[in-house]
């Protein structure tokens, strides 16, 4: 089974309590359990991983390199600011799919730019949790696609 690398950055630890009228009430634990869920479902293996921290972020794409197919990440406030995850996703060779919770573009302006999305596949915002839900499924098709 393909390995798919589930990125969460900052603050993604406290979902479901901090500001749940953005970003739901689901817990960063209900996620992944339905993320693996959905992963296994497809066939895929899903490592789902946090960090507050850019370099463990960093460290855990380079780690994706030799270790899975694909990605999915929310790299949260590091979207708008990472050139350091861009270029890690840019040196990774399957597809990455962006996530965010909200519709980053119905919000503050600074939220508009990603530097994650000049390496992504693919970007998922608005549809809260669904939304990962959706990336593993566009991820099974890639794999697939690729594979084939």
């Amino acid at each position: 089974m393909a390995v798919v690398f589930v990125l969460n950055g900052p603050n993604l630890n406290l979902l479901g309590r901090r500001q749940p009228e953005i970003y739901g009430h689901e817990t960063l634990a209900d996620v992944e359990a339905a993320c693996i869920a959905r992963g296994g479902a497809l066939g895929l293996t899903v490592s789902f991983h946090q960090s507050n921290h850019e370099g463990e972020i960093v460290e855990t794409i380079h780690r994706a390199r030799d270790e899975a197919a694909a990605i999915v990440i929310n790299p949260a406030a590091y979207t708008h600011t990472s050139v350091a995850i861009m270029d890690a996703l840019l040196a990774f060779d399957g597809p990455v799919i962006e996530v965010h919770l909200s519709n980053v573009h119905r919000r503050e302006e600074f939220r508009s730019h990603s530097w994650v999305s000049k390496a992504a596949t693919g970007v998922i915002c608005g549809l809260g949790s669904h939304g990962y839900l959706l990336a593993l499924d566009a991820v099974a098709r890639l794999v697939d696609a690729e594979a084939g």
